[in-house]
């Protein structure tokens, strides 16, 4: 009995350790589908859910890349798909920060040396946590704001800003994925339902 247990803790262990180091592991990641909507509006509720649209265009734009997806740039002065990826999630850091109220010092693309996997994982995971923020009972969206400090030159702009800025430039930029991924020979799964945030059967 001793030694069944002993092998079943060092069993837990290693499937721990082995998700760890390999993002390629199946985890359940966000936006598959949307999650169901508030039977009431607010301010606050269609935000979250721009936000969880993105989250689910994303997920579907990104799902089964391969290695020559990632690779394809339409033209020399493009940014590749992975390039695009990298930019995407520096955008989605920008609309959490402004969720936590917390100052943009970087850019966001510092991560573009993380493996395709393990970034995609941190985008879906950073809009789920924004969305949520944003349902959370209390919040007003004009508590919220963009600030970014580069070097001495500091900025801010308030929630809007992130409308018309970090969140339509990001699903500007899924769609440029969608529309590359076609181009390198490998399109967007049609079962995916922008309209309704589900999966076809």
């Amino acid at each position: 009995m001793k030694n069944l247990t002993l092998f079943a803790f060092l069993l837990i262990v290693s499937i721990s350790l082995c998700a760890q180091n390999n993002p390629n592991m199946t985890t359940t990641l966000p936006y598959r589908e949307i999650p169901a909507y508030p039977e009431s509006y607010s301010a606050e509720s269609v935000a979250a859910r721009m936000i969880d649209g993105l989250g689910f265009r994303f997920y579907w734009a990104t799902e089964g890349l391969r290695p020559e997806d990632l690779a394809f740039r339409p033209s020399p002065e493009a940014r590749t798909t992975e390039e695009t990826i990298d930019h995407i999630l520096g955008l989605s850091t920008m609309i959490l920060n402004a969720m936590k109220n917390q100052i943009n010092v970087r850019s966001g693309e510092e991560t573009s040396s993380l493996s395709f996997e393990v970034k995609r994982k941190k985008t879906l995971e950073i809009l789920k946590e924004a969305s949520d923020l944003l349902k959370q009972e209390g919040t007003k969206l004009e508590d919220h704001k963009i600030m970014s400090q580069f070097g001495a030159n500091k900025s801010e702009w308030p929630f809007w800003n992130l409308i018309n800025g970090p969140i339509s430039d990001a699903l500007w930029h899924v769609g440029q994925v969608v529309t590359f991924r076609r181009s390198s020979g490998n399109p967007f799964n049609s079962k995916a339902n922008v309209l309704t945030g589900k999966v076809r059967e």
